[in-house]
C-alpha cells in the first residue's frame, strides 16, 4: 500500500464519516417509506346518483341498481340508434346502460372554457375538472392557491372517440391533455 499512514488515516475517517452520513440518509428514506398515506380529500361521478364519495357508499350500502335508460340531456336521438341486432354498425343493441348524472350541466364559464369548447370536450375532461375542484375544496384548499406550486398532477384516461373532430376543438378530445388541463 502507497501513501502515508497520515493519509490513510485520513482515508479511513473520510469513509467512516461517508459511511455515517449513508446510515442517516438510509434511516431517513426508510421512516420516510413507513409514514402512513392520508386522503384528506375526495370526489366521485358514478351512475345512480353518485355524486360524492358518501352517496357512492350509500348506493354500494343499499344495493342500488344504478342501471338506466339512456338519458335525454344528452342529445342522442335514442331511437335512431338503438336496433336489437348488436351486429348494424353505428348502433346501440339496448335500452339501458350506467350513466352520470347532469352531465350536461358542466360549468364551462367557471374553468374558464368556451361553450363551444366544452360542448367538443371528451365527458372525461369535464368530469375530471369538477372532481379534482371538489376534492380539493373537501380538502379545505383553495385549488387557485396551488397555482405555481411544486404539485404534480397524474391522471389515468381511458382513450375514446368522442364527437366529430374539429380543428378548434381537438384538444377537448385528447387524452393526453388531460393532467394538463387540471394543472
Amino acid at each position: 500500500m502507497s501513501g502515508s499512514p497520515e493519509k490513510l488515516a485520513e482515508a479511513l475517517r473520510n469513509a467512516l464519516k461517508e459511511t455515517e452520513r449513508l446510515r442517516r440518509s438510509n434511516r431517513r428514506l426508510s421512516e420516510a417509506a413507513s409514514e402512513p398515506i392520508a386522503i384528506v380529500g375526495m370526489a366521485c361521478r358514478y351512475p345512480g346518483g353518485a355524486n360524492s364519495p358518501a352517496a357512492l357508499w350509500e348506493l354500494l350500502r343499499d344495493g342500488v341498481d344504478a342501471i338506466s335508460d339512456f338519458p335525454g340531456d344528452r342529445g342522442w336521438d335514442i331511437e335512431s340508434i338503438y336496433d336489437p341486432d348488436p351486429s348494424v354498425p353505428g348502433t346501440c343493441s339496448t335500452r339501458e346502460g350506467g350513466f352520470v348524472d347532469d352531465v350536461a350541466g358542466f360549468d364551462a364559464d367557471f374553468f374558464g372554457i368556451s361553450p363551444r369548447e366544452a360542448q367538443g370536450m371528451d365527458p372525461q375532461q369535464r368530469l375530471l375538472l369538477e372532481t379534482s375542484w371538489e376534492a380539493l375544496e373537501g380538502a379545505g384548499m383553495d385549488p387557485r392557491s396551488l397555482r405555481r406550486t411544486p404539485v404534480g398532477v397524474f391522471v389515468g384516461v381511458m382513450s375514446q372517440e368522442y364527437g366529430e373532430p374539429e380543428l378548434e376543438i381537438v384538444p377537448g378530445m385528447t387524452s393526453s391533455i388531460v393532467s394538463g388541463r387540471i394543472a
